[in-house]
């Protein structure tokens, strides 16, 4: 289901513009244009892609894109994935069941690694430790919180040609290019649907702060044609389906996925969330609880605090002050106090705004345009429409033009940070998506190359210094007033490049992207507006720097130190925060004619951005599969040229492993110490690299230094080289070591005082042998470093290394080398005298149940992270695939019965567990203290797995095949991109097991095993040989004793605290101290999947 989703810039209502470094370069969406497969490689090498004029060797295909108002009002773009009109079967052609295609969800090439990620809901874990990236270096912890929560928070009859340009096409559809006079067929893809409704929190009554949000929790209820609670969810799951929704200010989104055969039968299940959802009474008051949870998760988040606190200082009686979330208060107490029936106010609510003419809804999927057609209006056309008014908040333009606003706030933060944010209440700004104001300000702004507001800053060491901050951006915004369209020019450059060979989008988050967008944009600019800069228009851009003056600011100052002076406190996530009016002296500082800043100046032109795009010429014979090219004792190098997707792109990935890393927790703390000045040191020089569209991440991984470098080929030497210079000629300053240190102490604490973080971090602990916590790493850090050790440690580390890389994309075999070669060549270094294990050995856990549970580091923290895991041991490639059909078969039923029914959590789900080769499986419920005690979920668990097993004895042959055959086509399913057939061919690098055609091993295994064979391996795993650890971290709540409840912890960490069974675990063997309990195990053997 949703997160809450309500982001300020996304309302029509006013925007905040936040003076705070923001990211430039366009997020892409949609299919990327494809080089003809048949154009010959010499072709290839002389063409040029002209973004301004679009490539004239792309025409149109034959599915355009049909744009259709049904007779009730609703609105639907259809896209046809139907690349070979000869190939696609009609809807009742008997060869459905060997075309359709399914597609695994995957994050787009995750070069995040600057935090820690939980275990992912999915079938892989990323407990793969081989490839554990993990990098908690990340010297800005409140912007990556708002970065990841925004992330989390998006996903809340007469028929139209539409007639989009050549150069911009119709990117839903897949495209076709003319060489000679055939045509070229790329890719099959899931089946998918997005739905959004024009209204959101907004419309929430006075009296019921967040009914919308509920309402999008309760149409997943059942629906009088399909009345099973969580029927569509189980539907989807059977099938290899996903789905989600969230409720925005004024908008809610509701999208799924599905193999392609059941894509018409899905269509029918969920409209009818639409035309007659049930909402019966007893669902009502079960659900209420699961959004309730979800609003205790948010709670202790500095970013959704500050966000909930800008709310409330909007004009009164305007929408933006009201509560959005909603939880048991809102929805289930104070309505009962006040004899208001929630049951009749829901259903009211739904028939007044869930109305069709309030609503699109765009389907993706390889079915021709005209059957697409004819499903949409069969189906959608049930959806009743009221003819009531749409909601309306355009006249709504200064929420924020109060004396409130224009004030100082300091707020006590959850995590250790001290940061100062700068905000402006503008009008709305969508009407002006083809400029994008904002977007080009904060470009300016933002900008962290050489004369930027943060190099200034960070040459004096200072990356939130208020003062040196306002009277920076001050000084930047005078500057922009003067300048010409060369940088917007440059912008829209760069922009439109990543636009057109942008990496090919899920359906899923294609069909999402567009159904807002025929909210906010015009009909030509549905594919567009929301990534190019399409208009130059100075007056418009100097209208809102204009707004942007010292007097109109509002300014919030998170910081510890102001705990003793907040006396107040926001009424629904507990904020404590003091107003005061900015000091006059800074006031008129600020206002004066100060002289500009002589160190600040408009960005230099950037000798990255790409202007060839020919595909190179290939001088190694084409392989399925990396092959490596290069092998010496320094290290070897895997390539594989594209061949596939043909775009002007590379991926270019180096791991530099060392032994000295995991010797000691200092070992440890010095490397990411390391990595992380390194990654500082390299901010200013390749800024202008990742502004054109070349991303790199320096990652501390467990073994080694991680180096991932992607982009546009042509000049990503430019910036590999530069990555690799710095490291060979690695220098740091004591201050530089002084602000990297005080940086990673707060990092850590702020990891550790998240729940389910913390959870991973104490069973990482027990099971795998010599690899430190994150808790070892903060308490080592905290006892201090010397600037000595650390360049002792980097002499140590570049003295011996043994590299592995790998180089995909458009770079020839030659060039791959030179890579490898270049590393060498300048750091010198010496061959390891022995290898270096890229694993960690694993407990052998007892045949018994084991439990450590222990308290949050949070005091402010209500919610408790519970899972169960069972270990399996070193298993083959074939009970690989066993345990993750396991997983499939249980994750709808886990849902079911552990939230729908039992209620107990928000967060519910089971995991299919490779711990550095050792297999396992877990479930995990994220609940609060204030509701359960953790044991009691555990004993639930328990009853959970017992249902379960009674579910699997009743598993008939037919249900049994289903589910395999789902899992089958997941993997089956082609890349969309060329991103995750390297991360896939990375992660055997990583994790030295090279065998890269693994999927096609698992569907034979998976394609080998019988029902028998999956009812006796669960079976076998819960009988008296059982091997099973409960990790519970537990939150502060009355259900677990605790009645003073302090609002957050900001002192220091040394070590946990253990706390005892209760009667309800009484039987298990507890765990207090976790090194002498894992010193009296038996280690296994190191352990690579294989075969």
């Amino acid at each position: 289901m949703s997160g809450k989703s309500k982001p300020l810039s996304s309302c029509s209502c006013p925007e905040l513009a936040a003076g705070q470094r923001v990211g430039a370069g366009a997020g892409g969406r949609g299919a990327a244009a494809r080089l003809p497969q048949e154009e010959s490689e010499a072709q290839g090498r002389g063409r040029r892609a002209n973004p301004s004029l679009g490539d004239p060797a792309i025409v149109k295909s034959p599915s355009d894109p049909k744009y259709l108002t049904l007779q009730n009002g609703l609105c639907a773009l259809l896209i046809s994935d139907a690349n070979n009109m000869d190939s696609v079967p009609s809807e009742d052609s008997s060869e459905w069941e060997d075309n359709d295609e399914t597609e695994i969800e995957t994050d787009e090439d995750d070069d995040s690694g600057a935090e820690m990620d939980e275990d992912k809901e999915n079938y892989e874990d990323d407990d793969n430790d081989g490839d554990d990236e993990e990098d908690p270096n990340n010297s800005d912890d409140m912007e990556m919180e708002e970065l990841t929560e925004k992330e989390e928070a998006k996903k809340r009859s007469g028929t139209e040609k539409l007639n989009w340009s050549s150069c911009l096409l119709d990117k839903m559809t897949v495209f076709f290019f003319r060489s000679d006079s055939s045509v070229s067929v790329v890719f099959i893809l899931q089946s998918a649907a997005a739905l959004c409704v024009a209204v959101g929190s907004f419309c929430d009554p006075e009296d019921l702060p967040g009914l919308a949000h509920f309402l999008e929790h309760m149409v997943f209820m059942g629906s009088l044609k399909y009345p099973d609670e969580n029927g569509f969810d189980a539907f989807l799951k059977k099938h290899g389906g996903s789905d989600n929704a969230s409720t925005d200010c004024e908008r809610t989104v509701f999208h799924f996925d599905i193999q392609q055969k059941y894509f018409k039968e899905a269509l029918d299940r969920w409209a009818q969330f639409f035309i007659h959802p049930l909402m019966i009474r007893d669902a009502i008051d079960r659900e209420v609880e699961a959004v309730d949870s979800e609003y205790q998760l948010a709670r202790p988040s500095d970013a959704n605090r500050r966000e909930l606190l800008l709310g409330s200082l909007a004009r009164p009686g305007h929408p933006m002050k009201k509560f959005f979330w909603g939880n048991a208060e809102t929805l289930k107490h104070e309505p009962k106090k006040s004899n208001t029936d929630i049951y009749t106010r829901l259903r009211d609510f739904w028939q007044h705004y869930y109305s069709a003419h309030y609503m699109n809804v765009v389907v993706q999927s390889k079915e021709t345009l005209d059957t697409l057609e004819k499903w949409v209006k069969e189906i959608f056309s049930q959806i009743p429409n009221n003819g009531l008014p749409k909601p309306n908040f355009g006249h709504l333009t200064q929420p924020f033009d109060t004396p409130e606003f224009y004030k100082l706030y300091r707020v006590v933060p959850i995590r250790n940070v001290h940061s100062l944010s700068i905000a402006w209440g503008l009008p709305p700004q969508e009407r002006h998506y083809r400029v994008k104001p904002l977007h080009y300000i904060s470009w300016l702004v933002g900008h962290e190359g050489k004369g930027s507001v943060l190099s200034f800053l960070r040459k004096k060491y200072l990356e939130t210094n208020s003062v040196i901050l306002f009277k920076t951006l001050l000084n930047t915004r005078n500057s922009t007033t003067k300048e010409s369209p060369e940088i917007w020019e440059e912008i829209q450059k760069i922009e439109a490049n990543e636009f057109y060979f942008q990496d090919q989008a899920d359906p899923i988050d294609y069909v999402e992207s567009l159904c807002e967008n025929i909210h906010i944009f015009c009909k030509e600019d549905f594919l567009t507006g929301d990534q190019l800069l399409l208009e130059y228009k100075p007056e418009i851009i100097a209208d809102v720097l204009n707004q942007l003056c010292p007097l109109r600011a509002n300014l919030v100052l998170l910081s510890a130190a102001s705990e003793r002076k907040c006396h107040l406190k926001e009424r629904w996530f507990g904020t404590q925060y003091s107003v005061e009016d900015i000091d006059k002296y800074w006031s008129d500082l600020w206002a004066s004619d100060f002289q500009l800043n002589q160190d600040l100046h408009l960005p230099e032109e950037n000798k990255y951005i790409a202007t060839d795009f020919a595909l190179k010429a290939s001088d190694w014979p084409d392989t399925e599969h990396p092959v490596k090219i290069l092998s010496t004792h320094h290290g070897c190098v895997w390539y594989k040229k594209d061949n596939k997707f043909k775009i002007p792109k590379a991926y270019i990935r180096f791991h530099l492993i060392s032994p000295l890393i995991q010797q000691s927790a200092k070992s440890v703390v010095l490397f990411e110490t390391f990595v992380n000045i390194l990654s500082h040191n390299l901010a200013e020089p390749a800024y202008e690299a990742d502004v054109a569209q070349l991303e790199y991440k320096l990652v501390s991984g467990e073994h080694g230094l991680v180096i991932r470098v992607k982009g546009f080929n042509h000049k990503l030497p430019l910036l590999f080289q530069l990555i690799i210079d710095q490291l060979s000629d690695f220098s740091f300053t004591p201050a530089v070591f002084e602000m990297i240190t005080e940086q990673l102490k707060k990092t850590y604490f702020n990891i550790l005082i998240k729940p389910e973080i913390l959870a991973k971090d104490v069973r990482s602990l027990i099971l795998e042998h010599g690899k430190w916590s994150m808790i070892d790493r903060y308490r080592r850090l905290m006892k201090g470093l010397y600037t000595e050790s650390l360049s002792s440690f980097v002499k140590g580390f570049k003295s011996h290394l043994y590299v592995e890389g790998l180089v995909q994309g458009n770079f020839t075999s030659r060039e791959s080398k030179d890579f490898l070669n270049y590393v060498v060549l300048n750091l010198q270094f010496l061959p390891l005298l022995h290898p270096c294990p890229v694993q960690f050995r694993v407990v052998d856990l007892p045949n018994t149940h084991l439990l450590c549970k222990v308290k949050t580091l949070n005091r402010g923290d209500a919610n408790s992270e519970v899972t169960v895991y069972y270990q399996s041991g070193a298993r083959s490639l074939r009970e690989y695939t066993l345990m993750e059909l396991l997983v499939m078969h249980m994750e709808e039923p886990c849902f079911n019965f552990l939230r729908t029914k039992q209620t107990l959590g928000y967060h519910v789900y089971p995991t299919c567990r490779n711990t550095s080769g050792i297999l396992g499986f877990s479930v995990t419920v994220t609940t609060q203290a204030t509701k359960n005690n953790s044991e009691f979920v555990d004993k639930k668990i328990e009853e959970f797995l017992l249902y379960f097993e009674g579910k699997m004895r009743l598993l008939t042959e037919k249900a049994f095949r289903t589910q395999v055959s789902a899992l089958i086509h997941i993997k089956e399913c082609e890349d969309s991109y060329l991103g995750e057939e390297v991360d896939r061919n990375w992660n055997e690098i990583m994790t030295q097991q090279y065998l890269f055609d693994r999927l096609a091993h698992e569907v034979e295994a998976l394609r080998s095993l019988t029902k028998s064979d999956l009812v006796d391996w669960f079976q076998a795993h819960r009988g008296k040989e059982r091997k099973a650890l409960s990790i519970h971290v537990v939150g502060f709540g009355k259900q677990e004793g605790d009645s003073d409840v302090q609002q957050s912890l900001l002192g220091e960490i040394y070590q946990l605290t253990f706390l005892p069974p209760s009667s309800y675990m009484k039987n298990t063997s507890y765990i207090r101290d976790i090194r002498n309990f894992t010193l009296m195990l038996n280690l296994l053997p190191y352990h690579k999947i294989l075969k």
